[in-house]
Order: structure tokens, then C-alpha cells, then sequence
């Protein structure tokens, strides 16, 4: 790997486009080549698993908001495909309504170093351009295997979260850079779209604080969109702000550390290969990452807690991020809240632990559902727990070392009488070096859950088959990643919402 040093540069310094962040990111996708057999196994892994949550979605709200407004832009041939509808619309629009379903569930894949992420949000856009520009599965796993390295490299370098700008800057950039893998366009040309994409996608993270709300399901989707966008018009030629990263009023200067900023950036020398993808794990709980663990440790302490009526408090003692984004050092009421929405209660972590306490088990709706929340008992038990910044969690939260780095939690368990309960754990059971490390057949029995009563037998076959084979499927084989689903029942939820513009 090489170390990339960026930080803020005077304009009068002229700084050549080859030692801008935004050029080495393109060189990165222009540059993936011959694919490692790990990355394009763990990819098609990864198409899996978004269909999976996407079908899940499909008669959500949001989602079949997305999916109205993209319908409405229904294109002659070719076109790209929809999640739960037999239209081909244009491919910024299917990445809008498939981006949306992807991510609604808050249930695929993340990455979590510096900064956070969900890398998954880059197949989308990728998918849909590749169906509508007619290039094939292997070139579809070029664009993917692109756009995870770049994204995880971003996420490892150069930290959004401290300054409160939401993660989807670094998602853009990467998918703007996979699309240039994918449709094998010259580094200028990607290096003009990285850069619109970032300028264009920047945001603050009140999407993902107090009461939140369906944005979070639109955020990367609107960031696809946008590097879709990004390309169409560096390929004809449009130029972009320039530095993006380093210049004076530029994103380090104005929305990260300022004109002292000083990021370093690991990227693949070339020839080397890209394996960032292995990196990256998936969620067996449809919850916040950092909850993965602490559902798997509830699960471990049900038997050991007694009766919960007993319980007078439990402290999980965890790392900053946790405390202060989804625990009580978040500062947030909404977090305690019987009413709050699903999207708050996802990034709740009392309210995670006291559910899957009392259950001993997770569910993605069942668990959210208002009459669940609202459970006297429950009710009672979320509001005894809190959260502390433990720093050695903390340490472990950042550590650079993959073998030691942990985004767990301990729980302490306090019964009426006195008694104190404590246990640990470190990681999800289903993360690489969990107890139970997702495999293949825990993605395809993932599938087979969500998509029970959405998709039959032997569409879901079909699906799996298609996932499979992706290395080799043409143009047309790529229709065979939408799972077919009843649209007649799609369609008449989607009537039944407020219409809108379009």
C-alpha cells in the first residue's frame, strides 16, 4: 500500500491534478484490473445480501416512495431495473429507488474504522448503470471491487463523523469511482466526477441525530444519484471544483480539521490487489452495527439476568462512538421514547438491549413494531440502562490491528438484592472473526428468510442462481438479480400513498 498524505493547499500553489486525493482515488479505479478470487467471491456475497434487505423493504413506506418516484421516469430500452416493479427506468433513478430499499432495513453490510460506512450502497448505482449501458457481471464486480476499495480506504483516512458531516461523502466518491472501473473510462474523466460527487454530497449528520427520520434511508441513495450524475457529465466533457479535498475552500479546509488538516491515505500501489471488500462484514440483526454485538451478549445474558422485574440497572460500559452516537451519552430523549420511530429505535442501544434481553432474539420488524416499543415491561426495563465510555473499548474501537480491533461492549447487571451480573463481548457473533463467521450459506439463508412470502421457492432459486454465476453473466443475465416478486400487490400499496410531482 502507499501513504498518501493530504491536506489544504493555497490556490497560488497550482497543485497538480496527479497529487490530488481526488486523481489517486480515480487511479485506483482505473487501474482495477485482474480480480482477486476472495473480493469477487465476498462481492457476489454482497449482491446477495442487498437483495435480501432489499426485498425485505419492499411494501415500507419510504421505499415505495422511492420506487414511485422512479417509475415515474420510465425509459425506452435499455433502461435499468426496480426492485419490486417490472418498469425500466433511467439508472440514476432505479439507483434513487433501489439505493432506498437497500438501505432502508438498516440490515446490509458496514465497514467501521475512522469513519463509518455501509459499502453496499455502492452496488445500486453500479448495478443499474451496468444494466443500462449493457456491460456484464464480470464488468458489474470490476465496478464493485473498485468502489469498496476506494471506499474503505476513505473510511480508514479521514474521519466525517468528529466535524458531524455524514458518511455519504465518502460513499459518492466511491461510487463514482466504481462506475469508472466499471464502464473503463479514462482517470480524467473519473477524477472530474469523484470530484462533483463529493462537492455535490456533502451534508450534516442531523439525518442520523435526535428524532431521525426516513432521510436515513434516502441519504445514500441520493448519494448514487448524484455520482450517476457526476459521471454523465464528466463524460461529456464538465469539469469540477478543483481540489475538492485539499483547496483552500475546499472540504479538509471548511468541513473537516480546516487549512491545518493533515489526512493519510492508504491506497493499493498498482498491480496490486484489490481485497478492501474482505475487510467489510454484514449484519445478522437488523440494527446499527455497534448493537450487533450487544444483541448477540443480551442473547448469552438471558438466562443469567433472572427474572428482569428484578432489575434495578444495567450499564454498558462500551466505546465513544456507541456512547455518545446510539447510548445515553448521545444526549438524545428520543432514544427512550415509546413513540419514537423505527429509525431512532435502530440507533437506541437501550432499547436494543432490552428488547433482545426480554426476547432472546432479534427481529426486523417484530422488534420495532409500536406495540413492541411500548410494552410496559419494556418500557420499565430500556429505561435502567445506560451507557459509558469505557477507553478501553474505546482503544479497541480504533485499533488498527484487525485482529484486536472490537466493537463490543461489557454489561453490568445490578438486581435489586445486590446481586451483580457482568459479561462481555467483543464482536458480533457473525463477524469474520466472530463464533459464527457469515459464510455463503449464511448469506443465501439470510435471503431465504426475508424474502419468505415475498418471493417464491423457485424465484428465490433463480435469484441465487443468477448471484452464483454473476462472473459470468451477460447484459441481459443481470435482470436475474431482482428477484421476481408479486408487482400486482407492489403496485396496489403504492397507489394507495400521496402522490407527488412526478
Amino acid at each position: 500500500m502507499i501513504e498518501h498524505h493530504v491536506r489544504v493547499h493555497p490556490s497560488a500553489d497550482r497543485l497538480p491534478r496527479e497529487d490530488q486525493l481526488a486523481w489517486k482515488l480515480a487511479s485506483v479505479a482505473t487501474g482495477t484490473e485482474e480480480l482477486d478470487a476472495g473480493s469477487t467471491a465476498m462481492a457476489v456475497n454482497r449482491v446477495i445480501d442487498n437483495a435480501s434487505v432489499a426485498v425485505a423493504s419492499l411494501l415500507r413506506r419510504p421505499v415505495a416512495v422511492a420506487r414511485a418516484q422512479a417509475t415515474a421516469h420510465r425509459t425506452a430500452a435499455p433502461g435499468a431495473s426496480v426492485f419490486g416493479s417490472r418498469s425500466r427506468v433511467s439508472p440514476e433513478w432505479a439507483a434513487w429507488a433501489n439505493g432506498t430499499a437497500v438501505r432502508e432495513l438498516d440490515f446490509h453490510d458496514t465497514y467501521l474504522a475512522a469513519d463509518y460506512s455501509h459499502p453496499g450502497d455502492n452496488i445500486p448505482p453500479l448495478l443499474a448503470v451496468a444494466q443500462h449501458t449493457g456491460r456484464t457481471g464480470a464488468d458489474l464486480l470490476r465496478g464493485i471491487i473498485a468502489a469498496y476499495e476506494i471506499h474503505v480506504a476513505l473510511v480508514k483516512g479521514i474521519c466525517l463523523h468528529e466535524h458531524r458531516i455524514d458518511h455519504v461523502a465518502h460513499l459518492s466518491a466511491a461510487t463514482a469511482g466504481g462506475l469508472g472501473a466499471l464502464l473503463r473510462l479514462p482517470t480524467e474523466t473519473v477524477y472530474q466526477a469523484v470530484q462533483q460527487a463529493v462537492h455535490t454530497t456533502t451534508a450534516t449528520r442531523q439525518s442520523r441525530k435526535g428524532e431521525i427520520s426516513s432521510w436515513k434511508a434516502y441519504a445514500p441513495a441520493f448519494a448514487g444519484k448524484a455520482a450517476i450524475e457526476a459521471v454523465d457529465r464528466a463524460m461529456r466533457g464538465e469539469t469540477s471544483p478543483s481540489p475538492v479535498y485539499e483547496g483552500e475552500d475546499g472540504f479538509l479546509a471548511w468541513m473537516l480539521d480546516g487549512p491545518d488538516s493533515d489526512y493519510t491515505v492508504l491506497l493499493p500501489e498498482p498491480g496490486e490487489p484489490r481485497r478492501a471488500i474482505l475487510d467489510t462484514y454484514t449484519k445478522e440483526h437488523s440494527a446499527e452495527y455497534q448493537a450487533q454485538a450487544i444483541i448477540d451478549l443480551a442473547r448469552r445474558l438471558r438466562e443469567k439476568a433472572g427474572p428482569l422485574d428484578q432489575v434495578r440497572s444495567i450499564v454498558l460500559h462500551t466505546s465513544h462512538h456507541t456512547h455518545h452516537v446510539i447510548g445515553s451519552g448521545a444526549n438524545d430523549p428520543q432514544k427512550y421514547d415509546p413513540t419514537a420511530s423505527r429509525e431512532t429505535l435502530d440507533h437506541s442501544v437501550p432499547y436494543i438491549f432490552a428488547v433482545a434481553l426480554e426476547d432472546g432474539t432479534w427481529h426486523h420488524e417484530r422488534s420495532y413494531a409500536p406495540d413492541r416499543a411500548r410494552r410496559p415491561g419494556t418500557v420499565e426495563l430500556w429505561q435502567k440502562i445506560t451507557t459509558v465510555e469505557d477507553p478501553a473499548w474505546t482503544r479497541r474501537y480504533h485499533d488498527p490491528d484487525p485482529e484486536r480491533r472490537a466493537f463490543g461492549g461489557r454489561a453490568v447487571i445490578t438486581l435489586a438484592d445486590g446481586t451483580v451480573i457482568e459479561d462481555e463481548l467483543a464482536l458480533a457473533d457473525a463477524h469474520p472473526a466472530g463464533a459464527r463467521p457469515f459464510d455463503r450459506p449464511a448469506y443465501t439463508g439470510k435471503f431465504r428468510t426475508l424474502a419468505e412470502g415475498v418471493v417464491t421457492r423457485s424465484a428465490q432459486d433463480a435469484f441465487l442462481d443468477s448471484a452464483a454465476r454473476l462472473a459470468e453473466l451477460s447484459a441481459a443475465g443481470l435482470g436475474g438479480l431482482f428477484p421476481a416478486v408479486d408487482t400486482e400487490a407492489v403496485a396496489a400499496f403504492d397507489a394507495s400513498l400521496p402522490k407527488g410531482l412526478f
